[in-house]
């Protein structure tokens, strides 16, 4: 599979890939810097790894429904990881929406995957209990989130506790 960004830098034979995505729903804040920010930046610029940051725009779909504000938050957030210090020659930083693959996968990823299967999952039946309308881009959320780990065969995904699950959705649907 062709990928459209890659980081530049010596090659010292195989790097690890490290993968992180954040989601543009707002205004960053000091809260994502010290989140996963800075864990991301400072791994980034060991050169350790060959690293993927993208912003993570098509998640953010499921709950951000102004194009302007999207727009606006992903560019902010593009910004802070470069003010904050991410060396851009030693990490490919770029939305996910830019890469057509990342759907292309996620779609061939929906056709293996049953419905049941999904719904499992942490953040629908959250919803489903509340009474809460589940729109399908949150249904199907961790199907596009193993797509995104696997279409850049992911060695270390730093994730919060509440991403574990879809984690664990990317290895088994890795071996379907």
């Amino acid at each position: 599979m062709h990928m459209s960004s890659t980081p530049s830098g010596p090659e010292s034979g195989p790097k690890k890939r490290l993968l992180s995505g954040v989601k543009p729903t707002g205004r960053p804040h000091i809260g994502n810097y010290f989140g996963a920010m800075k864990q991301n930046i400072d791994l980034a610029n060991t050169g350790e790894y060959q690293s993927y940051i993208f912003i993570a725009d098509y998640h953010a779909l499921t709950t951000v429904k102004d194009k302007d504000a999207l727009s606006q938050s992903a560019y902010e957030i593009a910004a802070s990881y470069i003010a904050c210090g991410l060396d851009i020659s030693k990490a490919a930083l770029f939305r996910q929406s830019s890469v057509p693959e990342h759907t292309e996968l996620a779609w061939v990823f929906n056709n293996v995957v049953t419905m049941p299967y999904l719904m499992r999952a942490h953040a629908f039946k959250d919803h489903e209990a509340k009474d809460k309308e589940v729109n399908v881009g949150l249904f199907d959320y961790p199907v596009l989130m193993a797509a995104d780990i696997l279409m850049y065969q992911a060695d270390i995904v730093p994730v919060g506790q509440d991403q574990k699950q879809h984690i664990e959705y990317a290895r088994d649907i890795a071996g379907f």
